[in-house]
């Protein structure tokens, strides 16, 4: 192989039998049976047994014996066949090595492994220390499978379009900040004092540059970068496979992504899927599922009940219809909450706009003193009997329901949904594969606080055809609808894209419909609109989030388990130290000064001495 080593660790077999090899790795675990020494040998590709017999060799036996796990070595030695005879079988059907080990003649120690903070062959449950030694938790098996999984994942995708046509193009990191949704992170100049580059959120005009300048089918693994608060899902540095493509319809970017996941899903996990990707509008989703990323591989769909209360006595449910509002509920089929789920369920309500959640536990579908609510006394028979059949009641059903703005209590209903589901356990050892598109969400959404309509996807988004003259004519409303997909899989968005803007009139009166003003456009917008006078092709793409394919594919609970170095939950890097303090010649070559206000200086050195105690008790 080469001359530290002649196999790796998962290559010997059987047939081996009689070699002299030589292995590298670490040592993965020190055995003493009888006094014979076993070590399990271990590097990126597998495991290989080791065996140091006392009487060949007293000092090797001894020095093998004294190893720490993780330790470097090199060693030689003679591939022999495991023992298997009779009662006696020493082989491991575990192990692609398991029927040989290697009879070591020889052994140097390339590296000696201190003691380890965590052992690596458990499961660490402080996710700070994992990624404060990130370079030992890489070495864990889970960690490398994640790791594999993303370089097949994306070798995959790039095998794929790349006999499509499409040329890989790389952007600029360094860009210029402009309104798309997130905070931007900020580069500031040195050779232009008080001016700033801004870390791209996407490559989003870079790829539509890039049509006008006649690539016609481009892609990137690129890097995108968004100031935001974190999540499981969420990192402020992350990768997309960002798509674009000149002279297309939406039909064309269904059918690439149908048929790259459809590999990607083959050769990765070697599941089969099956295309086309049913689809759905936004409108449907929302109504149905209460999610723009509709969770389907369970029912409790949402259920519009707003003509059996028109005329209700209950004035929480009449009076929101009577102010254009809806009602709306889905059965918890067999769901008995106890008052904590109760509770947890209402406060999720809450956080998502409701000012309570009214709900029936129906004990007795025949029974009207045991359907339990404080609601229940206030609904007519007549209202009862159409409930029950509206929403298919039977005895040990829970009623959940949402009552106001249409798209208000579809959401509140949708996590309430949702939040049920995990409760009942609904998807526990559910293994199905559910891919689908949302299409024809809305192009424009109104912001309440700015009093101005602001852009749901991004300000480039083509609005459908037959909505196009209403823009240029500034007639804008919420019910426009965009030439905008998504790509779902099992209650998460992959990602998504749409069709483009490519005229400049029509990017100029979709600038205008969210209020910004010829300065602001042509200082944030000017290139762009240049470009497009110039000849731009139609052209749309889609951008897929490769860690959350990752994560997802690989059946994570995060995608800081498929990152090789990801931040944590507060965006720090553990490993690192960063982000740290700038040295003060740093920030003068750069003519910025930091002052930060008194509260936040103290508060950030209470924490900071918060955190050195802690490590110091750890160590």
């Amino acid at each position: 192989m080469n001359s530290y080593r002649t196999h790796a660790c998962d290559e010997l077999r059987l047939s081996d039998a009689g070699k002299q090899v030589t292995l590298c790795g670490w040592v993965d675990t020190v055995r003493d049976h009888g006094g014979v020494i076993f070590i399990d040998l271990r590097d990126r590709a597998g495991k290989t047994q080791v065996v140091f017999h006392p009487e060949n060799n007293a000092e090797l036996a001894n020095n093998a014996e004294n190893l720490r796990v993780e330790s470097v070595i090199q060693v030689t030695g003679k591939v022999v066949a495991r023992l298997k005879t009779g009662e006696v079988d020493a082989t491991n059907p575990d192990l692609a090595t398991g029927e040989i080990e290697v009879d070591a003649s020889a052994m140097t120690v390339l590296n000696r492994a201190a003691v380890l903070p965590f052992q690596l062959d458990r499961n660490v449950a402080n996710e700070d220390l994992r990624l404060k030694y990130r370079f030992l938790d890489l070495r864990r098996t889970e960690m490398q499978r994640n790791m594999i999984l993303r370089h097949r994942i994306t070798k995959t995708m790039r095998d794929y379009l790349d006999e499509q046509g499409f040329l890989e193009i790389e952007t600029p990191i360094l860009s210029k900040s402009t309104p798309e949704g997130a905070r931007d992170f900020l580069v500031p100049s040195r050779l232009t004092p008080g001016a700033f580059y801004a870390l791209p959120q996407a490559p989003q005009q870079y790829k539509q540059l890039l049509m006008v300048a006649g690539m016609e089918k481009y892609f990137q693994v690129a890097r995108c970068f968004r100031d935001e608060d974190l999540r499981a899902d969420r990192q402020p540095e992350f990768t997309q496979i960002d798509i674009e493509a000149s002279f297309i319809t939406p039909e064309d970017i269904y059918s690439w992504i149908e048929n790259m996941l459809k590999r990607v899903f083959k050769e990765s996990v070697g599941r089969d899927i099956v295309t086309p990707f049913p689809r759905m509008t936004w409108k449907d989703a929302m109504d149905q599922y209460g999610s723009d990323k509709p969770e389907r591989r369970f029912e409790m769909k949402i259920t519009d009940c707003s003509d059996i209360f028109a005329n209700s006595e209950f004035r929480v449910f009449s009076g929101a219809i009577a102010n254009g509002g809806v009602v709306k509920a889905i059965n918890a089929k067999g769901f008995n909450p106890s008052v904590g789920q109760v509770d947890s369920l209402t406060q999720t309500a809450v956080e998502a706009g409701a000012k309570g959640l009214a709900y029936i536990k129906v004990r007795d579908v025949d029974d009207l003193k045991e359907w339990k609510s404080p609601i229940t006394k206030r609904l007519s028979a007549e209202e009862v009997e159409a409930l029950k059949t509206r929403l298919n009641i039977e005895s040990g059903d829970c009623i959940f329901f949402a009552a106001g703005d249409w798209e208000q209590s579809c959401t509140i209903l949708g996590r309430v949904r949702l939040a049920c589901g995990e409760f009942m356990e609904l998807l526990k050892g559910n293994d199905e594969i559910d891919l689908f598109w949302v299409n024809r969400f809305p192009l424009f959404g109104w912001d309440a606080e700015e009093q101005r309509f602001c852009a749901i996807h991004h300000p480039f988004t083509r609005p459908v055809p037959e909505d196009v003259e209403k823009v240029l004519k500034g007639e804008i409303s919420t019910d426009i609808c965009a030439e905008a997909y998504d790509v779902i899989f099992n209650g998460n968005e992959l990602g998504g894209g749409s069709i483009r803007i490519h005229e400049k009139d029509l990017q100029d009166a979709t600038f205008r419909a969210l209020g910004l003003d010829d300065a602001t456009i042509e200082e944030q917008f000017g290139h762009l609109l240049a470009a497009f006078s110039f000849g731009a092709p139609p052209h749309g793409g889609l951008a897929l989030g490769l860690d959350r394919v990752v994560m997802l594919i690989g059946k994570c609970d995060s995608i800081r388990e498929v990152i090789a170095f990801p931040k944590n939950n507060r965006g720090a890097d553990l490993m690192s130290e960063s982000p740290a303090p700038a040295e003060p010649n740093q920030l003068r070559d750069i003519h910025i000064q930091v002052k930060l206000p008194e509260k936040l200086r103290l508060k950030l050195e209470a924490e900071k001495a918060a955190a050195e105690a802690a490590a110091a008790e750890q160590a």
